[in-house]
Formats: C-alpha cells, structure tokens, sequence
C-alpha cells in the first residue's frame, strides 16, 4: 500500500503567495470507512463507494465491547459478549489499542481481528450493521477476503484503524464523516467518541 505523501507545491519561501500542499495516500489511510466495493466486486464495477455509505449508520449509539487478549473475533467470543438486542453499531477494543499497534512503524501481523466464521455470527445473531475495529482491518491477517465479503455483502460498514486505549467499554456516541469520495472503495474518515 503506498505510504502517505506530502509535497508543498506553491511555498512561500520560494516567493509563492501562499503555501499549497498536494497529498497522495490510500483511501484506506488511518482512520478510514470501506465501501462495499472494496472487496465485492459487482459493487465496485457499478460505482457503490462512500457516498452510498448511511450518514445515519456511521452517526449514533455504539456499544464499545473489549476482546480478552489472546483471541480473535470468533463466533464463541461474540456470543460470550452477549450483545444486547437492537445494537446496530459495535466497537472493538482490542490488545492492538494497548500495544499502540497504530503508532508502529511496521505493520504488524498479530493484530486481533475478525475470522469468517465470526462474521457469519454477526450477521446472523445480531442486529448490528456497522462494525469499528482497532486496527488496520476488520479481517484477521489470515484472512482478508473472507470476513470483508460477509460483512460487506450484508451491507454492515467496517470501520478500520479507531484507537481505543484508556477507553471504557460501553455505550458512547459514534461520530464518524469520511471524505465523500465518489465510487471509492474506501475513504479517510474522522471519527470521535463521547459520551452519553
């Protein structure tokens, strides 16, 4: 994936009027939305990118849940959370926000992350239909194709790359605008916490 970059194209010191910077990083930079064109497909080839995307979906009650360490985000973990009727948006505080895996240089493989089968439990227990992760993806490393393809395909929006270090689980309010970027499969977005 190509690093994020930044070139001040007018400069000021160079006897510009003003300083101008060009940028030029992924739609799946940071804190970032996937669209259902990101892994499907038919969807990308029709367009369907983040202006499809709910603003009601990605802006409302969410349930911060923690995934004891040693785990991924399997079918028996999200059933021993016991997540109550109705969530629709469900935040995942993982071991990667205490190791500040986000903050690494490297990209590191051990992150936790959702497998398949856990995907396939989500859609078919709860109501939730969008899902945050604290980390670069949703999908266990293993895996990327599998847990993308369910939950995309239910329409459920992952959001990749929060932080949740020193967070308590529980109910916040999610604020959450990605760039509107037309048919991308993915898009930088700002997301905030706070509480009830």
């Amino acid at each position: 994936m190509p690093a994020f970059e930044r070139e001040l194209f007018f400069s000021t010191a160079e006897g510009d009027d003003a300083n101008l910077s060009i940028i030029k990083l992924s739609a799946h930079t940071g804190t970032h939305v996937d669209a259902p064109g990101h892994f499907l497909h038919d969807a990308y080839q029709t367009g369907i990118g983040v202006e499809s995307l709910s603003l009601d979906m990605l802006n409302g009650l969410a349930l911060l849940v923690e995934i004891p360490p040693d785990t991924n985000i399997t079918a028996d973990a999200l059933q021993a959370l016991h997540i109550p009727e109705g969530t629709r948006r469900l935040l995942f505080k993982t071991t990667s926000s205490e190791r500040d895996l986000l903050f690494k240089p490297a990209f590191d493989p051990s992150y936790t992350a959702m497998d398949k089968e856990g995907a396939e439990w989500l859609v078919g227990h709860t109501d939730v239909q969008l899902v945050g992760i604290d980390y670069v993806s949703i999908a266990v490393f293993e895996d990327q194709t599998g847990p993308h393809r369910v939950l995309l395909g239910e329409g459920i929006i992952p959001v990749e790359g929060l932080y949740f270090k020193g967070v308590e689980p529980g109910f916040y309010n999610l604020h959450c605008l990605p760039l509107k970027l037309i048919a991308s499969d993915g898009a930088p977005a700002r997301c905030v916490l706070t509480t009830l």
